[in-house]
């Protein structure tokens, strides 16, 4: 039930993604910020806040840690559900390329 409404927050970035703009694991941060600082309204919502901390400084460093055993087996499996995402985003992008897509000899010329 987490990792689909995680799945729905990433879906909406996946041309962002593919493009390099960002990354799964920069949104999984970005989604666990937004849950955290809002009150939770479903059942998914209720478990991230009960389970997940996230810490921040005044730098804009942050941290993320599970409050217990559960919750760091939470917080495993969202960031790995989050890179097995883009990596099956970009296996879908890079199906339609052909060798000469990445042809770079010619540039700059």
């Amino acid at each position: 039930m987490i990792l689909k409404e995680f799945s729905k927050y990433l879906q909406q970035y996946n041309e962002e993604i593919t493009q390099s703009k960002t990354s799964a694991t920069k949104l999984l941060c970005e989604w666990i910020k937004i849950v955290i600082n809002k009150n939770p309204k479903n059942n998914a919502e209720k478990i991230v806040h009960k389970e997940i901390m996230f810490a921040e400084n005044k730098s804009g460093d942050f941290i993320i840690l599970g409050k217990s055993d559960s919750g760091r087996i939470l917080v495993n499996a969202l960031y790995n559900f989050a890179l097995s995402y883009e990596n099956f985003l970009m296996s879908r992008w890079l199906e339609n390329k052909k060798p000469h897509d990445f042809n770079i000899s010619n540039q700059d010329k």
